[in-house]
């Protein structure tokens, strides 16, 4: 199976929170598991970085490094990301996140999320 992380699974994970399930936990550390962090996320942290907004236990630089050097898989925004984002009904209104529900569509990857309103979209998540 192939796994999308949500942009607070992704903080939750590499901050070690205790917001992260065990179980989502489980699946991020299998080796065996393709798990995808998508451009987007990474900028709304940079931006909220940036901004005052997030504050991490790491640097941004270091943040970076841990996802390069570990087995994530980073998805790039692609034109069909954006014409299934086209296509949204309009329930969740933060754009990151629309943009990774599209992704995760266009990809077929389960999003990892605790978000309700993610949930709400016809698209695979697990939490």
């Amino acid at each position: 199976m192939k796994y999308l992380l949500d942009t607070c699974a992704i903080i939750w994970y590499f901050e070690d929170s205790p917001e992260l399930s065990h179980k989502v936990s489980d699946i991020i550390d299998n080796p065996d598991a393709c798990v995808c962090i998508s451009s987007v996320s990474l900028w709304e942290i940079t931006l909220k970085m940036s901004l005052g907004k997030l504050d991490l236990s790491m640097s941004l630089e270091e943040l970076l490094n841990i996802i390069k050097t570990r087995a994530f898989t980073i998805i790039q925004i692609e034109d069909m990301y954006l014409n299934n984002l086209s296509k949204l009904p309009y329930i969740h209104k933060d754009p990151f996140d629309r943009l990774i529900i599209s992704s995760a569509i266009s990809e077929e990857l389960v999003i990892i999320t605790s978000d309700e309103n993610i949930q709400k979209y016809d698209v695979s998540w697990i939490w």
